[in-house]
């Protein structure tokens, strides 16, 4: 489990800006890195597609040493898809331990989680539910992750994915302030406003939608997070480096002006 307490990025700023590598998931890893290097990012959670799970342990090492000479340190990996199947989530609790990541993004089963309980502390692994808003039937926010996994083990807690949380109709900064011990990872993304103020709709770049984003730093920053807080840029598959930059240069000049306070 990460350990709160307050860590600044090379930048003096009060948050490290990370991604989820899933926003450049059309973009080969090299590339990939080059782009997280330029726009200064320090962290991230790796998506499959730039650290293959059908891999050796030395080429996860290797793997994971890429993104590490780069100044980008893995904090978690994902997210993952696990079904009621030990093997498999076995497999996945392997691949996290040989990367090095303390944490595993995951959509798993309802039925699997006693055994992710069960798996998480002996692997020593902290496990982060992502919620999906309004079309996930089971883990539409934080809610509802921490209804199931609430009296479970301290390692089993949140990916807070604060434009799906805000399209099922919660406040991100009030989710991350309840479960702040069980925050675990930040998918970052901005949504569109509806006509009653809810946010709706497929996501956009941060700042031009209509998420409190300096109030949802400030809760970070309240409970000492540590962990990744990773840009999840999903608005193009074929173009998505200009909006991900967009965001980088919105979330820095919001974390420099809110240093300044």
């Amino acid at each position: 489990m990460f350990t709160r307490t307050t860590q600044q990025s090379s930048t003096g700023l009060p948050l490290r800006i990370g991604i989820a590598t899933y926003s450049l998931r059309m973009v080969p890893t090299d590339q990939a890195i080059a782009v997280c290097k330029r726009l200064g990012i320090e962290t991230c959670s790796i998506k499959d597609v730039h650290l293959p799970r059908k891999s050796t342990a030395a080429e996860r090492k290797a793997g994971y040493q890429k993104w590490m000479d780069a100044g980008i340190t893995p904090l978690s990996a994902g997210n993952i898809a696990l079904p009621d199947n030990e093997e498999a989530i076995r497999d996945a609790f392997i691949y996290c331990k040989d990367i090095g990541v303390p944490t595993m993004v995951c959509t798993p089963e309802i039925a699997s989680l006693p055994l992710l309980d069960r798996l998480s502390q002996e692997y020593a692994i902290n496990i982060a539910i992502h919620n999906h808003g309004p079309e996930d039937k089971k883990f539409g926010d934080p809610d509802i992750v921490m209804g199931h996994v609430g009296k479970m083990n301290p390692r089993m807690g949140l990916c807070v994915d604060i434009g799906h949380a805000a399209r099922n109709g919660k406040n991100p900064a009030d989710q991350i302030r309840k479960y702040r011990d069980r925050v675990y990872d930040v998918h970052f993304k901005d949504v569109k406003a509806g006509a009653k103020g809810l946010a709706v709709g497929s996501a956009i770049e941060v700042g031009r939608g209509s998420l409190d984003i300096a109030g949802i730093f400030k809760a970070l920053i309240d409970i000492g997070f540590t962990g990744n807080v990773g840009i999840e840029y999903e608005k193009s598959d074929t173009e998505p480096i200009i909006g991900f930059a967009d965001s980088v240069g919105f979330m820095r000049g919001t974390l420099t002006q809110l240093r300044k306070r």
